[in-house]
């Protein structure tokens, strides 16, 4: 008898573990109650990055004398790009959902919950089912988070599901939010031509990130007249006829034409039934997990946001790939585990921004002794042809060994460019080994050469 697996959530980390399952011959069932392919994935990532394309070639076109081209100013049409939007989305969605029902996945419309921990209960248009599993993962994403002050209406104040794109393009749009998901979005509606106020509730924008690589982002911020309100916090928003005014704790107020809420996200954990199965859930909501993905009941395993580990579609892929491995009991032997302090990330602005591995920053705080390397682009002959030099090359590496342990990239392609490094720091490689590889020329990933050298 097949391996039964129920998979709550068609995510990235759902519907990986999905297609991998089936092929391994498990008899897979997939309750999703959104869209195949995860709204986090297709609401949030894919129309975010479809908009930063289109405002990056309108960026282009502001700085094309630098090509020896006339400039030709283009502008933004709203209907045309919520077209493009759709159709990337339901592409992905056709193909994944094609996949699936080819390898004799069985999906249901529908929202899941455990009823006990083998029974999982699908609740559709057609009526309420019951399921038996031999293994459940749970894969049900997050939302945006609302604090108590704020009171999105889709009109004025918008949550980030509500801007892909919003119904009318901001005048003066104030982002509250200066992470990873609140600078992309800065960078996308200056790129349309909006004016754009940036809350910070720290002292850097990005304050996760190397200060070096947000102090590079910051410049380029101010160079597009962003405002920047540094050290201020939130606590409230008054919406009226055509403008918004967000109140922060220091008694400053940001004045806009909209507000955008972009202050991280909350895991889809409540009402999932998970205390009936005995599945624990902490503090944030979030379901504790090993090296195999396992909860503590261990045929119920959760993967993607809902996980609590890194909140990134690649994560959430590799989480899916995992579990069906160790489901289908491929990893009764020593295997290499997901190693979350290794996954490769980047951020859309302009210039992009892509890190792995350990940062300069940290190694500092802890005390441990890296050798620090770092080349500029504008030493590159291609970014001297694509008239874009700005950002560098920076890479970590164990002085005694030259094993490379970490790197970050700001400059053009570097979401592209970071694959290099990641691979060096997942497979131990030397710097030695970027410095013998014969790379092309003349290439962006000439300066990673450099950099190791």
């Amino acid at each position: 008898m097949p391996v039964r697996m129920v998979i709550i959530g068609g995510g990235p980390g759902g519907n990986t573990a999905a297609s991998y399952a089936a092929r391994l011959g498990a008899e897979v069932t997939v309750i999703e109650r959104d869209v195949v392919g995860g709204a986090a994935h297709l609401w949030d990532c894919i129309p975010s990055k479809t908009m930063i394309a289109t405002g990056g070639a309108m960026s282009f076109t502001r700085r094309v004398e630098g090509m020896g081209l006339h400039r030709q100013e283009a502008s933004l049409d709203l209907p045309a790009q919520r077209r493009r939007v759709q159709g990337i989305e339901g592409r992905i969605n056709h193909h994944i959902t094609r996949l699936l029902d080819s390898q004799g996945v069985r999906i249901l419309r529908g929202a899941g919950r455990l009823k006990g921990p083998h029974e999982v209960v699908a609740e559709t248009a057609e009526g309420i089912e019951e399921i038996e599993a031999d293994a459940i993962l749970v894969s049900t994403g997050s939302r945006p988070r609302i604090p108590d002050w704020a009171v999105p209406d889709g009109e004025r104040v918008l949550t980030t599901r509500q801007a892909y794109p919003p119904r009318t393009m901001p005048d003066h749009l104030v982002v509250i939010g200066s992470g990873v998901t609140g600078v992309e979005f800065v960078h996308m509606f200056t790129s349309f031509g909006s004016e754009v106020t940036l809350i910070v509730s720290r002292q850097q924008v990005l304050p996760r990130k190397d200060p070096e690589v947000a102090a590079a982002l910051e410049e380029e911020l101010l160079r597009r007249g962003v405002h920047l309100l540094k050290g201020a916090r939130a606590a409230g928003i008054e919406a009226s006829d055509g403008s918004v005014a967000v109140a922060c704790d220091d008694g400053r107020v940001a004045r806009g034409s909209h507000a955008l809420l972009a202050i991280g996200s909350v895991p889809n954990s409540d009402g999932m039934g998970l205390e009936t199965a005995g599945v624990e859930v902490d503090a944030g909501g979030y379901i504790p997990i090993n090296h195999h993905c396992q909860s503590n009941i261990a045929h119920i395993y959760a993967a993607g946001d809902v996980s609590g580990k890194l909140p990134l579609s690649s994560v959430a892929s590799m989480q899916g790939r995992k579990i069906a491995e160790h489901v289908m009991g491929l990893h009764t032997r020593e295997h290499r585990h997901i190693d979350y302090e290794k996954a490769a990330s980047a951020i859309f602005t302009e210039p992009e921004i892509a890190d792995v591995g350990l940062a300069e920053a940290e190694a500092f705080a802890t005390g441990r002794k890296t050798r620090v390397t770092k080349v500029p682009f504008a030493a590159a002959a291609k970014a001297l042809i694509n008239d874009d030099p700005v950002g560098f090359v920076k890479i970590l590496s164990d002085p005694a060994t030259g094993v490379v342990l970490g790197g970050s990239i700001v400059g053009r392609n570097a979401a592209e460019l970071i694959s290099v490094i990641a691979l060096a720091v997942t497979a131990n490689l030397k710097v030695s080994d970027i410095v013998e590889s014969c790379l092309a020329h003349p290439t962006l990933a000439e300066a990673l050469a450099d950099a190791a050298e």
